[in-house]
């Protein structure tokens, strides 16, 4: 397990750029840029960033759509020129409110942040804890929800912590994808389960294309192991066509781990002759066919 969550802290911190620990020691004042983003020209990238010593931090850096910057004037900020300008970035953790200079696809100056006391007091309410307002900061940053809570305690999970939060809401964890994990049978003992989850792209849509093959009820932890490996519905049904029905997972997961493909173990295989015991393809493919 702790393989798969490193590579989900990571994963978060790609996401959403928080500076040490992927949770922001945000000052009250805080400084902003505006430019053009490259990923998608409709959006605008904001750059956040916060002054500790001598030293600037990059602490939250996404692109967001002209109307989700509440206030901007957008001719302003495109135009030739330099003129003040002022925005707000407004959701149920908190909001941050800019003002500064822009024009010509360019604009920096400073903001303020401030949390929403009620989604602090949501938060103690459900057993989560009275976060500080560096936390409160971060799950702004990720745009947690309270309908994500609110799934979280429908589904009975134990009460996640703030860290949990951030990452969940930051891999884009909603109600409908936890309510539509447990329709299909999965709902994982833990936060940090349903954390490598989503970070894997385990989606029900993904779960149904094997439970029609007969893998209904895969564990956990078989799921993971065949995300984590691109074994796909094909990839089994490849293995049916040529004789090999209702291989366990674990055997599956030791074929593709080796790159032990139906098309391989079609190559090996003599005209005429009768396939191979499952058992035997891994010695063909690391000694070669016994003649």
């Amino acid at each position: 397990m702790n393989r798969p969550l490193a590579f989900i802290f990571a994963l978060m911190c790609a996401l959403v750029t928080v500076s040490s620990a992927c949770v922001a020691q945000s000052p009250d004042w805080i400084r902003f840029t505006l430019e053009p983003s490259h990923k998608d020209p409709a959006k605008i990238k904001a750059s956040f960033q916060e002054q500790r010593g001598d030293r600037d931090h990059n602490n939250w850096s996404t692109g967001f759509m002209p109307s989700d910057l509440i206030g901007l004037e957008v001719s302003s900020f495109r135009n030739p020129g330099t003129r003040p300008l002022h925005f707000a970035i407004v959701r149920e953790a908190g909001r941050v409110d800019c003002a500064g200079n822009g024009g010509n696809k360019h604009a920096s100056g400073s903001c303020r942040f401030t949390a929403n006391p009620a989604f602090m007091q949501l938060l103690a309410s459900r057993g989560i804890g009275r976060p500080s307002r560096d936390q409160m900061f971060a799950l702004t940053a990720v745009n947690a929800r309270r309908e994500m809570i609110d799934a979280i305690a429908a589904a009975r999970y134990p009460a996640p912590s703030i860290d949990n939060l951030v990452a969940l809401a930051a891999l884009g964890v909603d109600g409908r994808y936890i309510a539509g994990m447990s329709r299909a049978g999965y709902r994982p003992r833990s936060i940090q389960s349903l954390i490598e989850f989503k970070a894997l792209g385990i989606t029900p849509q993904w779960i149904a294309g094997f439970a029609r093959l007969g893998y209904a009820n895969v564990p956990g932890d078989g799921l993971v192991q065949m995300r984590a490996l691109d074994i796909t519905p094909e990839f089994i049904e490849g293995y049916r066509r040529i004789g090999y029905a209702n291989l366990a997972v674990d055997k599956l997961v030791q074929l593709k781990a080796l790159n032990i493909t139906p098309e391989f173990v079609r190559s090996v295989v003599r005209t005429g002759e009768a396939m191979p015991p499952v058992n035997d393809l891994v010695e063909i493919k690391l000694f070669g066919r016994k003649r």
